[in-house]
């Protein structure tokens, strides 16, 4: 069953969401980095930027989805997708990459990406299905500074 969109609303995230957001991200089995990335002062710093767009979705005052839109001036990015489980299969997942993309295409960006870890096949179908195609040629390698970031 689809959700109604009359049901949901859709906005931006506040600081003052973080716990309700990490929540979420934990009851969806979402990787975080409560002392790195995801951290209260650097969730802070991020959305303090104008390349960066926190969108949760929420009914009748329940956090039930987030997806983060952001870029690099050449290509758009979309991350941390979640929806609680209790709330998973109803079409939300699509909503929010839908609200990510518009976000994203207003910025002028004509490349959209996301990564997703290899045994995370739901999402892997989700984007295919919303016409995402996947580059096994691509290798991704990442630098951290810290092993909590």
């Amino acid at each position: 069953m689809a959700v109604n969109m009359n049901d949901l609303l859709f906005r931006p995230f506040q600081i003052k969401d973080y716990s309700e957001l990490i929540q979420l991200w934990q009851d969806s089995s979402l990787s975080y980095r409560p002392k790195g990335r995801d951290s209260l002062l650097s969730m802070s710093n991020e959305i303090e930027h104008e390349y960066s767009h926190l969108i949760l979705a929420e009914k009748a005052g329940n956090l039930l989805g987030s997806i983060l839109a952001s870029h690099d001036g050449r290509r758009g990015w979309i991350n941390r997708l979640a929806v609680h489980p209790s709330f998973r299969k109803k079409g939300l997942a699509r909503l929010l990459i839908e609200k990510a993309e518009h976000w994203l295409l207003g910025q002028g960006l004509g490349i959209l990406v996301c990564l997703i870890e290899e045994e995370n096949t739901a999402s892997q179908e989700l984007f295919k299905s919303c016409n995402y195609v996947e580059h096994k040629e691509i290798i991704y390698y990442s630098k951290r500074l810290r092993s909590d970031i």
